[in-house]
């Protein structure tokens, strides 16, 4: 019998990537209209009926459309139950909408201090970074002298599956002209700090529509929003926010790639169904099999060409 293993293993860590929920406080809707609590509510049922079980959930940014604290207790009580159905642990991203000192105080129970909020979590080996490029009291992007800094330094020392950059504003163009007065600015700097470290993918969001593209070298996914999105179909040079078409990422990640993957979420009519049993019985029949994940060498990213630099 000719047995084939898949060109891939089965990947080492999974997340679910998810941005932009804009919460209210006090049930208030979007535009009037939104309701993006019950939005996210959705996404996590979807999720949880898929069977699929991610070890961490990141949220990049703009959790609260107005920063209110009420808004950030919404959100808990919608997420943190279904993380824990789910085994999984909550990283937070700040946002341009966010407000630092209520993200401190009613998300991460911390003293409400209005300074930058950059965090390392580990991921059973996996390394994810959060970069706060929130400016109070603007739209746009930047990255402190002090946060590139600490970013720096953490990424002195690899991880053992490398790092995944979790930010809000991403370091990517975009093809509705008005985000360039919301962009990340100084993106050259960021570009000197990851390219050649073990950053993996960098993850973000702000755009309200699914991108991706690559930056210094590294590939760079941006998640839809949760609330609502932007529609690309819109004459050019213009820009039209529609309640729909909200979607969400899956990243896989493996030791020699990182897989992003969007999903729209909602429910459309079935034109086909093979179940887990089925495809297990078709695959044997084929004779392919898959390398369990953990069997090959974890990834070890290369010696760097250049120094990371210190910035003062």
């Amino acid at each position: 019998m000719n047995v084939r293993t898949a060109e891939h293993p089965r990947p080492e860590h999974f997340l679910l990537h998810l941005s932009d929920t804009h919460l209210l406080a006090g049930g208030n809707r979007l535009y009037g209209s939104v309701d993006s609590a019950a939005h996210l509510a959705r996404l996590f049922d979807e999720v949880e009926a898929s069977g699929g079980r991610p070890e961490a959930i990141v949220v990049t940014g703009d959790l609260a459309d107005k920063g209110e604290p009420d808004a950030y207790d919404r959100l808990r009580r919608i997420v943190e139950p279904a993380a824990e159905r789910l085994g999984s642990q909550v990283i937070w991203v700040m946002g341009n909408h966010d407000d630092r000192a209520s993200f401190r105080a009613n998300l991460l129970d911390e003293l409400p201090t209005s300074n930058p909020i950059n965090r390392v979590h580990n991921v059973n080996g996996l390394r994810v970074i959060t970069l706060d490029t929130s400016v109070p009291g603007h739209h746009h992007g930047e990255i402190s002298a002090e946060s590139l800094g600490w970013l720096a330094t953490q990424l002195r020392m690899p991880a053992p599956d490398g790092t995944i950059l979790a930010m809000h504003h991403p370091p990517v163009p975009s093809m509705l002209d008005l985000a360039a007065t919301v962009e990340l600015r100084d993106q050259s700097a960021l570009a000197r700090v990851v390219r050649g470290s073990d950053v993996r993918s960098i993850i973000a969001g702000h755009l309200h529509y699914s991108s991706t593209a690559t930056f210094a070298g590294i590939p760079v996914s941006v998640a839809s929003a949760t609330c609502y999105t932007q529609d690309l179909n819109v004459p050019v040079g213009g820009t039209r926010g529609r309640d729909g078409a909200r979607a969400f990422n899956l990243v896989h990640v493996y030791q020699d790639t990182v897989l992003h993957s969007v999903v729209p979420l909602g429910s459309y009519p079935t034109l086909d169904y093979i179940d887990a049993a089925e495809s297990a019985r078709r695959l044997a029949a084929s004779n392919v099999t898959f390398t369990p994940a953990g069997t090959l060498p974890v990834f070890r990213e290369p010696p760097m060409t250049t120094p990371i630099p210190v910035l003062r």
